[in-house]
């Protein structure tokens, strides 16, 4: 049995790509605890359970549903610190997305980005889906390098963000639109040009999963791929134990 960290936002974090890892892991029999910037316990975006462009962008009501079960654990109620991830405690670090702008206290959190470093540092293993992947782009080493330099992964496409947020803006502003940079953009810049981009399939179609793993390293794209994901996850911890 592994000891796996999920690593949450305050609020805004995408249910359904921490809920699906959260079922996948503990039913494969792991232990799952959770962390988060102040050691309270983390929000999921609402507007992912109750759905937007008119309800059909939302969780599916079995990730809903796993979401809620997720959320009255005991363990999802006492989450760790980030400071307090650390890779001779835990086994694996995941690091789901999300969109809403309540998410950026994760992405910009020092104290998750080192803790990401000191995971890399011993090549230990790190899945990240979606905005994720934003954190792996911030992670800096000493050097001034992020740790995802010359690595193959992928995360949030460009095409899926700009097309969510140019079919939403009319009434929801920039709710798609984390920062002025794409996704994409910055974590494109972050592997720089001996590293690999992964776009995956051109249409987002949920179920269709796509993951790329490169080593120790895993990475999605969207809640349509979490499904895929989890099990990528537990399939890499099955062969390392």
């Amino acid at each position: 049995m592994a000891s796996v960290v999920i690593a949450l936002a305050t609020r805004d974090f995408d249910p359904t790509e921490a809920a699906v890892p959260w079922r996948c892991l503990v039913a494969a029999g792991h232990d799952v605890v959770f962390a988060t910037a102040d050691g309270a316990p983390g929000a999921c975006d609402p507007d992912m359970l109750t759905g937007v462009l008119f309800g059909q962008v939302k969780a599916m009501s079995a990730d809903a549903a796993s979401y809620q079960e997720m959320a009255a654990s005991p363990a999802f109620a006492t989450p760790i610190l980030f400071q307090d991830i650390d890779p001779t405690d835990h086994d694996l670090l995941v690091l789901p997305g999300g969109h809403a702008s309540g998410m950026r206290q994760y992405l910009e959190d020092a104290e998750l980005q080192q803790a990401v470093v000191r995971f890399f540092d011993r090549d230990a293993p790190v899945g990240a889906i979606c905005h994720g992947s934003v954190v792996l782009a911030r992670s800096v080493r000493d050097d001034g390098t992020s740790v995802v330099t010359g690595r193959r992964l992928t995360g949030l496409p460009k095409r899926f963000e700009v097309g969510a947020w140019v079919l939403t803006k009319p009434y929801m502003g920039d709710y798609f639109r984390t920062y002025p940079e794409w996704v994409e953009d910055e974590v494109r810049r972050a592997i720089g040009p001996d590293g690999t981009w992964e776009p995956g399939p051109f249409l987002p179609i949920h179920g269709k999963g796509f993951t790329v793993k490169d080593g120790a390293l895993i990475t999605a794209r969207w809640p349509g791929d979490a499904q895929a994901f989890a099990d990528a996850l537990v399939a890499h911890l099955a062969g390392g134990l």
